[in-house]
């Protein structure tokens, strides 16, 4: 049962930090992935493939896959605040520089460079809630903060379709426009996010001394009771194989994350839409995967379990993305790809609770690392396997067919891990099981 002061303390923390945090991070992936909407009139104007498209797109996640546990361990040594608003000013600069580049090399450069200035961003933020809740919230948190990908594609689409209109003002080009314009949020954050974030409970002057007590002690039994920490070296605790397998699952699902991100807009404007009714259009998808994440995340707390429910809601994504591959008609095609939606964006958030049901410290901070580049890898596999097949046969069929499949290779991955978990073994009150 949830006493006064826990009520107290969780709902005034999650006020304090996520409608910040959603909005960081929607203006982290809008700028990651802005780059599908600019493809529309770029490709076009730069001479730029399908292939060499998929390429530039995905080379962002190599840069991401190198510097990303470096990042997120500097992040535990130097504190949330300086070292996310420096990711963020990095970004952004990187970002609105993408509206100079002049071809494929240098569209491969920055978009290289964009993944190392963002890597850490978002395991850093995931390790970062780690310290400020009790595992029995970290689902339901997860989504409130996650639903920031959904919802920048929800309110960001329409922005960049119209955007695009902006075609010739002061001799730049629509897709300049775009990067230049939402590029600049991003610089406006990391000042913002170096005086507005506390680093940990123990310095939230913010929180009444009963609040910041209970939290710290709620955390620190928590800590206490995680099995092995502090007896096994940090390199095999983030290697272990139930680490990987989670990094299994998590490729699956961000594959066709990406997949959409990337190419949704060109699959919809092949309806014979206009840039901005492409924008608007888009909305349909988002806005049932921005409803999936917060519903999936809440129910899998409620029900204290995990495997079955990203399970169902990979198997959700995956098939409805082979449905969505293999009809013709437009209207399917949405409908199809908004159950695909409801069910990549219902997975992310609760693979999220996994890592840290077995490890915390800078056991967890690695291995949320871990987790996130060996994932994230998809995300440069996925695009450009897309775009080279859409170029072999004219069609974006076998690519999503393609993609489809690692999602059902992470349903069968999550479903074969352990049912065992310190949280449920500990016997804690409000511990999620598996």
């Amino acid at each position: 049962m949830t006493t006064d002061i826990e009520a107290r303390t969780i709902k005034r923390v999650s006020w304090r930090l996520i409608p910040f945090l959603i909005v960081c991070y929607f203006v982290a992936y809008l700028d990651r992935v802005n780059v599908g909407f600019a493809s529309l009139t770029m490709n076009r104007d730069l001479g730029i493939s399908a292939t060499a498209y998929g390429l530039g797109a995905g080379l962002f996640f190599i840069t991401y896959f190198i510097f990303e546990v470096p990042s997120n361990l500097a992040l535990e040594k130097f504190g949330a605040r300086r070292w996310i608003a420096r990711i963020m000013l990095s970004w952004g600069l990187i970002s609105g520089g993408m509206a100079f580049i002049g071809g494929e090399t240098s569209f491969y450069i920055m978009r290289l460079l964009l993944g190392a200035a963002e890597a850490g961003f978002f395991p850093g933020i995931i390790f970062y809630l780690t310290l400020w809740y009790p595992s029995a919230y970290r689902a339901r948190i997860v989504s409130l903060f996650m639903v920031a990908i959904p919802l920048s594609s929800v309110i960001g689409s329409p922005i960049s379709g119209l955007l695009l209109e902006l075609d010739g003002v002061l001799g730049f080009r629509g897709w300049q426009w775009l990067y230049v314009i939402e590029a600049l949020p991003a610089v406006i954050l990391s000042v913002m996010t170096y005086f507005y974030l506390t680093d940990r409970p123990a310095d939230a002057q913010w929180l009444a001394p009963d609040e910041r007590a209970w939290l710290e002690q709620t955390l620190a039994a928590e800590a206490a009771r995680t099995p092995r920490q502090g007896h096994v070296p940090l390199t095999q605790e983030i290697l272990n194989p139930r680490v990987l397998a989670i990094a299994v699952v998590y490729f699956g699902a961000v594959a066709l994350l990406y997949a959409f991100g990337f190419f949704l807009p060109q699959i919809f404007k092949a309806f014979g839409l206009t840039n901005a009714q492409t924008g608007f259009v888009m909305i349909i998808p988002y806005a049932v995967g921005t409803v999936g994440m917060l519903w999936w995340g809440r129910r899998s707390d409620a029900k204290r379990e995990r495997r079955y429910h990203l399970a169902a809601a990979l198997a959700c994504a995956s098939l409805c993305t082979i449905g969505a591959a293999l009809v013709g008609d437009s209207i399917v095609k949405v409908v199809l790809f908004s159950g695909a939606a409801l069910g990549i964006f219902g997975a992310l958030p609760i693979t999220w609770t996994l890592p840290t049901e077995t490890l915390s410290g800078a056991a967890a901070a690695g291995a949320i690392a871990v987790v996130n580049s060996i994932g994230n890898l998809s995300g440069f596999v996925a695009p450009y396997a897309v775009g080279a097949i859409k170029d072999w046969t004219g069609s974006f069929t076998g690519g999503l067919l393609l993609i489809a499949c690692a999602g059902l290779v992470g349903m069968v991955t999550v479903l074969r891990l352990s049912h065992s978990s310190p949280a449920a073994a500990s016997g804690r009150v409000g511990a999620p099981a598996e």
